[in-house]
């Protein structure tokens, strides 16, 4: 399991408590540090190996922002503010993520998920073919799930979950089915219906209203009825 070293800047206790019990909460990231100034992060970050910064905004003497233009894009970070009109100008600062107060868990857990995709070197296993296996690590019940993309069979929404159906196991983990499309996106993979995104490669059968993997029957939606046939048609 990759671990990822992590640092609190939050100079609001109780944010800053909450913050570090859902970091606790979540396999691999590991807590190097909790402070409540930049001058204070700035002796963490030249004694520690730091991947990702939990970043307020309001924080004494020189704000979250001001610090983002001084580390030149080093590590991953993750704003922890209740300013929502800041957004803007912390993407164009490539943050991570933008998290605003009061942060739920499972949107915390979210943001950690990019963190790993930013991290998460791509597995040099070489299939069959000569191409290279890309995988992801899924947290789901507290842990980290490898799973290689090209043995999953079809990804299902449950609103801002969805459940991932692969070779030998389904796995739910917090993410909406548009970022599981992204994430898929270069791979053999289609959105067939508003609550499934199928594998090509362990298509079994299809007609114009539903496809076949295996013992398996998955709707196509009629919004993507005609994407599907002309996909088809080229394969």
């Amino acid at each position: 399991m990759l671990d990822l070293n992590c640092l609190i800047v939050e100079d609001e206790p109780l944010a800053a408590k909450i913050i570090e019990d859902y970091a606790g909460q979540i396999p691999g990231l590991k807590l190097k540090g909790v402070c409540g100034d930049i001058f204070s992060a700035n002796e963490i970050l030249r004694r520690e190996n730091i991947d990702v910064i939990f970043l307020d905004i309001n924080l004494p003497k020189i704000n979250g922002l001001e610090f983002l233009k001084t580390i030149n894009n080093r590590y991953s970070v993750i704003i922890t503010t209740a300013y929502h009109q800041y957004a803007l100008e912390g993407f164009n600062l490539n943050v991570t993520d933008y998290l605003l107060k009061p942060i739920e868990f499972s949107r915390f857990v979210q943001a950690v998920n990019k963190v790993y995709a930013q991290h998460t070197p791509k597995e040099n296993v070489i299939n069959k073919e000569g191409a290279e296996r890309k995988y992801y690590f899924f947290v789901a019940d507290k842990k980290r799930h490898k799973i290689f993309f090209d043995e999953i069979f079809y990804v299902e929404s449950l609103k801002d979950y969805v459940k991932i159906h692969s070779r030998d196991r389904t796995v739910v983990t917090k993410f909406q089915i548009g970022e599981m499309e992204q994430l898929l996106r270069d791979q053999n993979f289609f959105r067939i219906h508003k609550s499934f995104i199928v594998n090509l490669d362990h298509l079994t059968a299809f007609n114009a209203n539903e496809v076949e993997m295996g013992k398996i029957n998955l709707p196509i939606g009629r919004t993507y009825a005609e994407l599907f046939k002309k996909k088809m048609e080229k394969e």
